[in-house]
């Protein structure tokens, strides 16, 4: 019963959130209100609030699977005795093969359409940073677990999250930047190569000043 419940409000939240991105995009963020989105998805805005505390998380409910993923990834490598820097960079050219929107390298309509208005509304970015800061503080403690400061235990932890903090910054940068071309016009076929080296080189230049790196940066 208990998972029953949780697949319910996950559809609940799902219905939410699609409801308002479409008057979002039809609209723009500023132009919708609370009560208009709670009136598209026939419930009241007490019971939109209690899945959803500010407007800004409406849209934002998409990348939610997103905010730990980091974190996730270096979990993975450490049972899999693989360098988290290796297992990361592996992960976004996975996702930049399979078009993940997360990595912004997606020109179909209605991702583009929301690409735009993520990173084209001041509220939405701002909410976006407040993820992306929830994101190295998962990440910190992942890597924290991984080892391989050369300290003590406080030195550890403070190169984690030095380190948590410009991983999350490179990818909100390559992210970006893809977003920014495909919004600009070119074509994703062609700008793959492009993002897949610059992931490469990235990745490289974290590992030259981090301690989580492992084998060839450039594979």
């Amino acid at each position: 019963m208990s998972g029953l419940r949780e697949l319910k409000k996950e559809r609940t939240r799902q219905t939410l959130s699609e409801a308002a991105i479409g008057l979002f995009l039809e609209k723009g963020f500023d132009a919708v209100s609370v009560a208009e989105i709670a009136a598209a998805a026939e419930v009241s805005k007490p019971t939109l609030f209690r899945y959803f505390p500010a407007k800004e998380d409406l849209a934002l409910y998409r990348f939610a699977d997103h905010e730990d993923e980091p974190a996730r990834v270096v979990a993975a490598a450490r049972e899999a005795g693989v360098a988290p820097l290796d297992a990361l960079r592996d992960h976004v050219l996975a996702g930049l093969a399979r078009r993940d929107p997360v990595t912004g390298l997606n020109d179909a309509p209605g991702v583009l359409a929301f690409l735009r208005l993520l990173y084209g509304t001041p509220a939405l970015v701002a909410r976006m940073s407040e993820y992306q800061g929830r994101s190295e503080e998962a990440l910190a403690e992942a890597l924290a677990g991984v080892g391989g400061s050369g300290g003590g235990e406080g030195s550890g932890t403070l190169v984690a999250r030095l380190a948590a903090a410009q991983i999350v910054a490179v990818l909100r940068v390559l992210a970006h930047d893809n977003v920014r071309r495909i919004t600009a016009g070119e074509n994703v076929e062609e700008l793959l190569p492009e993002a897949e080296a610059a992931t490469r080189e990235a990745f490289r230049r974290l590992a030259e000043g981090l301690p989580y790196g492992g084998g060839d940066a450039s594979s």
